[in-house]
């Protein structure tokens, strides 16, 4: 098995998909721009030709060695989950990141990366097929969850194309996708961690009525209250919903902290 085999990575080396992905980055000159995981350099050449300038973050050494000193290029040896993105915002420029990311370090790497969604222009990441179709679909649909919906409080996803087996080498047993995701500013939801609690618990019980979902967190009268009707299934609802159930939550929770009588 070879090195990038187990860190799970499947390099790109179809020309075409090599071109379609650098053309939906759009790099220009002056561009903060950083390549997380460039592998063997299939993507790295042709963004660092049309920004003038690049740096890449790759975990192996022996991979980073192989992209060897060209000018503009800033090799940086380091576990993505780690590395502090908004240090590359420099000159007034927010950061844009693009990358084909191993499929286990996806959904971590995303929710560290919207932690930093300020310092972020944009990000252009190569994902598995399903994640990419979680991440975008609308509700009433079977992939809609909370994923998506935790994607959207922080960005705006849309999936650009779809990528075969067979551009990759080694090729994975899944098809690809290429995604676009655009923080928001400001974002949708004020209270994001109360957010997340509100639909955690409403998708782990995604085939309740709304109202048996949350019961002990929200009552019927609360839920209608907000314009929801209580019989409705929790794949239904759209972001702008959860979020005033979830405000209603907390608001519920802080009364519930105060003394008692």
């Amino acid at each position: 098995m070879s090195r990038g085999a187990r860190l799970g990575q499947h390099f790109l080396h179809d020309p075409e998909f090599i071109e379609r992905s650098v053309a939906a980055i759009a790099p220009r000159p002056g561009d903060a721009l950083v390549e997380i995981g460039p592998g063997r350099g299939a993507l790295t050449s042709l963004l660092l030709a049309r920004a003038g300038s690049l740096d890449v973050v790759e975990i192996d050494r022996e991979l980073a060695g192989r992209l060897g000193p060209r000018p503009g290029l800033r090799v940086h040896v380091g576990d993505a989950l780690a590395w502090p993105f908004e240090s590359f915002a420099t000159g007034g420029n927010r950061v844009r990141i693009a990358g084909n990311l191993p499929y286990y370090l996806s959904t971590p790497l995303l929710f560290r990366l919207f932690e930093r969604a300020d310092a972020i222009e944009d990000m252009h990441f190569m994902l598995q097929r399903e994640v990419v179709a979680r991440m975008t679909a609308e509700p009433g649909t079977s992939a809609y969850g909370r994923l998506g919906l935790m994607v959207r409080c922080h960005a705006e996803a849309t999936a650009l194309f779809e990528v075969p087996p067979e551009a990759f080498r080694p090729p994975p047993r899944v098809w690809s996708a290429f995604v676009r995701l655009r923080p928001h500013r400001p974002g949708p939801v004020r209270d994001v961690d109360g957010f997340r609690r509100l639909v955690t618990r409403a998708f782990t019980h995604r085939r309740k009525r709304l109202g048996n979902a949350l019961r002990g967190t929200l009552d019927e009268a609360t839920i209608r209250a907000c314009g929801v009707d209580p019989d409705r299934r929790p794949g239904t609802l759209t972001l702008e919903e959860f979020s005033r159930l979830a405000s209603a939550a907390s608001i519920a929770e802080g009364a519930g902290d105060g003394p008692s009588a």
